[in-house]
């Protein structure tokens, strides 16, 4: 078995980045653009970002991650790329049939009812990459929903914007942020109690 190198604060050469950090940087990608070609993409910028900026790296966090805080702007940016290209279809922006969801003296602007609140997601988001199999089965579920859905509930909920910044990445407005919230919330529960809870074996 090929030895796994552990970094925690130690500055490595920056030709040994792909070596050291690669399959790190990878799962994270991908558990945030569900695409293997996409998230190569993402961590080959990520580096070359990187090699470029390399002058700026300070001494208050590992290099692990000061790359990491690279990647999630490379996402970022794709996402808003994507956002610009995939129209936002009826089927995500449409709030009819959910109007029940949001008191009535607010409608579609983000206060949920107190029946209809959406529990929070309550697997430690750092989970998501430490275990190979969960971050598969999370990101099987997330690739059934519309891309941008899922984009939303990643933003959220694996990296911690909140939901104005989110908005502005996406260009969408509260009340569609909300109720895409409410769509993903419900499906992933769904979803990986099937396929993790209850269909896998640990």
């Amino acid at each position: 078995m090929t030895p796994v190198r552990i970094e925690s604060k130690a500055r490595f050469d920056p030709t040994e980045w792909l070596d050291v950090y690669g399959d790190y940087l990878f799962s994270f990608a991908i558990s945030r653009v569900r695409n293997q070609a996409t998230a190569e993409d993402l961590v080959q910028e990520t580096l070359l970002a990187a090699m470029q900026s390399r002058s700026n790296f300070g001494r208050q966090s590992s290099e692990r991650t000061w790359l990491c805080g690279i990647l999630k702007h490379k996402i970022i940016d794709f996402y808003r790329r994507r956002s610009r290209e995939v129209e936002l279809d009826q089927d995500d922006s449409d709030l009819s049939g959910y109007e029940f969801m949001f008191q009535t003296d607010d409608p579609g602007k983000g206060h949920w009812t107190a029946a209809s609140k959406p529990s929070a997601w309550n697997e430690d988001p750092e989970s998501v990459l430490e275990h190979a199999e969960f971050r598969d089965t999370v990101s099987n579920c997330l690739g059934k929903l519309p891309e941008r859905v899922a984009n939303v509930f990643t933003l959220r909920e694996l990296d911690g914007y909140d939901s104005i910044e989110i908005c502005e990445f996406l260009q969408i407005t509260q009340s569609n942020f909300w109720v895409m919230m409410h769509r993903a919330r419900l499906h992933l529960r769904r979803c990986v109690d099937i396929n993790w809870f209850k269909g896998a074996k640990h």
